[in-house]
């Protein structure tokens, strides 16, 4: 006795089209890939201590932006006391400029060989002799020590005590000229703390993560290279285009995550961000484009201190190269962090990504012609 109804079909293993276990299979091994690459940074102690350092930046930046910048912008050193000694005939206009100067103590010399040995003595911090000549104008000569960061306030001081004693002159000469002088605006001032943080701090915390990630791909596979273990991860069932996507996909993607993590931290520490997800998105770009460069180039070079030297040479070479573009990447970074983007910011963002993804593709292109055997 049979029964009628509709017949039934069981779908088999064997039944799915093999073009689909392929790529799953395919997919699994990049992603395997991937994950071992990322395990094995862990060992690897100079990439760890390039993160360590990155971390305590972006952790304390509110900490470290108070003695980085007064590298970054020396004139906004507080506290501290330039003794000067000023000699010559024309001394009078120097006092008269730096006597309202808190920070600068004036000594005044009757001879410039007495400042001289004022200053050789150490005395005095620097030196300034100041003297008439006879065309009408007022010849200054200002001697500092040959130290460091010491120089440099001292150097910051003179400049803007000669700027501000040049334009007293220019006023006082003004009635003298046959054509009016108009007069100067005031200077607007900003923080220099707000300059530094956006200017320097920031596009260091975005870029840095950038180009550690494209030297990780190049050691990763020199390395693979050199010490035959490429060989086996080809034993598996992937090609060379999918362990160059699986150390592309862990390499690169370290750099947008660290960027967040950066982004998040500074604005722990009070230092307001916009426009995250795109900087977040411009750095994934700018990894993707490295990265897929220094894959290119330890294809083409497997020894490892050539790969690097190519690498490091590259990006030397493009930091130069962007120094010409209308908005540095540096400058896009900054305009966006503080919000205030113009045409040129947001053209750069699309170019940048553009490039990543021509780089890759070229990069995948090229590894379809290449030997894996030669490697």
């Amino acid at each position: 006795m049979s029964r009628d109804g509709p017949p039934t079909h069981h779908v088999r293993d064997d039944d799915e089209p093999a073009v689909g276990r392929g790529r799953r299979a395919a997919m699994r091994a990049r992603l395997a890939i991937a994950k071992r690459e990322v395990a094995s940074l862990r060992s690897e102690k100079t990439i760890v201590l390039a993160l360590l350092i990155q971390l305590f930046v972006a952790s304390f930046s509110s900490f470290l932006v108070v003695g980085l910048v007064s590298l970054y912008d020396p004139g906004s050193v507080d506290g501290y006391t330039l003794q000067m000694a000023v000699s010559g005939n024309a001394s009078d206009e120097v006092i008269e400029v730096v006597g309202n100067d808190d920070s600068i103590e004036v000594v005044r010399y009757r001879t410039p060989a007495d400042a001289r040995e004022g200053f050789r003595n150490r005395r005095v911090d620097a030196m300034m002799v100041a003297t008439h000549t006879g065309n009408g104008t007022v010849a200054v000569s200002a001697t500092v020590p040959d130290e460091n960061l010491r120089t440099t306030v001292i150097i910051v001081q003179v400049r803007e005590t000669l700027q501000a004693m040049e334009e007293n002159l220019r006023q006082e000469y003004r009635h003298s000229l046959d054509r009016e002088v108009l007069d100067v605006p005031p200077k607007q001032g900003s923080s220099p703390y707000f300059g530094f943080t956006y200017t320097v701090l920031v596009p260091l915390l975005m870029f840095l993560p950038v180009f550690i990630s494209g030297s990780i791909a190049v050691d990763s596979l020199t390395e693979e290279s050199q010490r035959g273990t490429l060989e086996l991860l080809r034993v598996a069932p992937v090609t060379l285009g999918d362990i160059v996507d699986a150390k592309l996909l862990a390499t690169a993607t370290l750099a947008p995550v660290q960027a967040a993590l950066w982004l998040g931290l500074l604005w722990f520490n009070g230092t307001g961000i916009s426009n995250p997800l795109v900087l977040v998105g411009l750095v994934g770009a700018l990894a993707v484009l490295v990265v897929s460069v220094g894959i290119g180039i330890a294809l083409a070079a497997a020894d490892r201190r050539q790969a690097q030297f190519l690498y490091s040479t590259g990006v030397l070479g493009a930091i130069t190269v962007a120094g010409l573009l209308p908005e540095h990447p540096a400058n896009t970074v900054a305009r966006l962090a503080i919000g205030s983007p113009g045409e040129w910011t947001w053209a750069f963002v699309v170019v940048y990504a553009c490039l990543g993804g021509i780089a890759y593709l070229a990069t995948r292109l090229a590894v379809q012609f290449m030997d894996p055997e030669g490697l």
